[in-house]
């Protein structure tokens, strides 16, 4: 993906291997949505002087999609989707019309293939083999106390920056090494400076465009995190949106409500110009934009809850606050236009947060959405949401087996 941490690290490792006159091997993993600038960049990282092989892999992976429920994983490089690829592949890349790998499988996960890799490479050249990871702990709690605290991992003499990888349950003779672990945002672009290094020239637009030097993530636009800056994708490459748009389903929904509570960062909210019914109707129709199937479906669930209310209190439609007790929209014992836009921000296809429960209609609605868009949902491609898991795993998948 080569943002600004991998960048770096790998520089500096050329002039340490020039130093000692060695070489050393890059793996590139080519998630084919890249911004232009970053492929322009790697083809700088690859003229550097002490790279002996570049591994520039451009093969069909599962990648995490987090702005749609239809869709929550996509498969970069997909030959049945060659026609919608945002780019062309890279001629010198390793792809599926020429991959080496044995083992390899179409649609493997990210992480599977980077064990994989590891194993194969340590296999290919022998010995031991020292990996590095650009990575800043930081930027995580979590990789701070991984890196500098865990006792339960092996280490290369007893350095806590360096991690023995494992395949299931043994270990390869692989260590990942993280030699930038304790740097800042501020010692990256500063070794920029003071070494002339060179760098991704997206982030000069990124800067540019508003997001100061610890806003910028550059990895696969598409995941949790990384989500967030997909309005910048936008601005930034208008040339590839279009593209970008057409591949990955939900993506124009992420773009527009990339940081609102729509995709789960509750820091932001509604636009204050809107009341909370004003923000449900605008929230409906944007999905509509992209699936108007799904958005019959929510509107559906919500004229159902309404009409419960109305029978039960009362109440009709232009009666609904705008907003209720939240202790009491949150034990979900009242209606509210900001309980029910929430619910639609959650992308609970199954509305629980309106007290539904997960019905045979429901399935049945799921499972038409599933074979209408291509069987988005499969075995491989189900998202987290434990309902939707069973759902899949049980009437799905047993449907395509009786089907072959």
């Amino acid at each position: 993906m080569v943002g600004k941490d991998s960048s770096v690290m790998v520089q500096l490792a050329n002039i340490i291997a020039k130093k000692y006159n060695k070489k050393f091997d890059i793996l590139y993993i080519d998630l084919e949505a890249q911004y232009s600038l970053t492929i322009q960049h790697i083809y700088e990282l690859k003229q550097l002087s002490q790279v002996r092989d570049f591994y520039h892999i451009a093969l069909p992976l599962a990648l995490r999609n987090a702005v749609s429920i239809l869709q929550p994983k996509w498969i970069c490089w997909e030959r049945a989707s060659k026609n919608l690829w945002v780019r062309d592949l890279p001629k010198d890349s390793i792809n599926i019309s020429n991959c080496p790998f044995p083992w390899f499988k179409e649609g493997e996960e990210f992480e599977d293939f980077i064990i994989q890799f590891a194993n194969w490479y340590q296999k290919k050249w022998g010995g031991r083999v020292a990996c590095g990871v650009g990575i800043r702990t930081d930027e995580s709690l979590n990789r701070f106390r991984t890196i500098t605290f865990q006792t339960n991992k092996t280490t290369f003499k007893n350095k806590n920056w360096t991690t023995k990888i494992s395949m299931g349950e043994n270990y390869i003779e692989v260590f990942n090494f993280y030699p930038i672990y304790d740097w800042s945002t501020e010692d990256i672009w500063g070794a920029v400076s003071k070494l002339d290094l060179k760098y991704n020239q997206i982030y000069e637009l990124m800067y540019k465009n508003g997001l100061n030097i610890h806003e910028q993530r550059l990895c696969q636009p598409y995941g949790d995190d990384q989500r967030n800056g997909l309005d910048q994708f936008k601005a930034l490459e208008y040339e590839t949106w279009e593209k970008v748009v057409n591949r990955v389903n939900g993506v124009n929904f992420g773009n527009i409500y990339c940081r609102t509570t729509a995709l789960g960062n509750l820091k932001s909210s509604k636009p204050k110009f809107m009341t909370w019914k004003e923000y449900t109707i605008f929230l409906l129709e944007s999905i509509g934009i992209y699936n108007s199937d799904l958005m019959l479906h929510y509107y559906r669930k919500i004229k159902k809850f309404a009409y419960w209310y109305k029978k039960r209190d009362n109440i009709d439609i232009p009666d609904i606050p705008d907003e209720a007790n939240s202790k009491l929209e949150n034990q979900k014992k009242v209606i509210s236009w900001r309980r029910i836009a929430r619910a639609i921000e959650k992308n609970d296809f199954y509305m629980k947060r309106l007290c539904f429960a997960q019905t045979k209609t429901d399935n049945e609605e799921l499972k038409r959405l599933i074979h209408k868009w291509d069987n988005l949902l499969t075995k491989d491609t189900i998202s987290d949401d434990k309902d939707l898991i069973n759902f899949i795993e049980n009437e799905v998948i047993e449907d395509d087996f009786k089907n072959d």
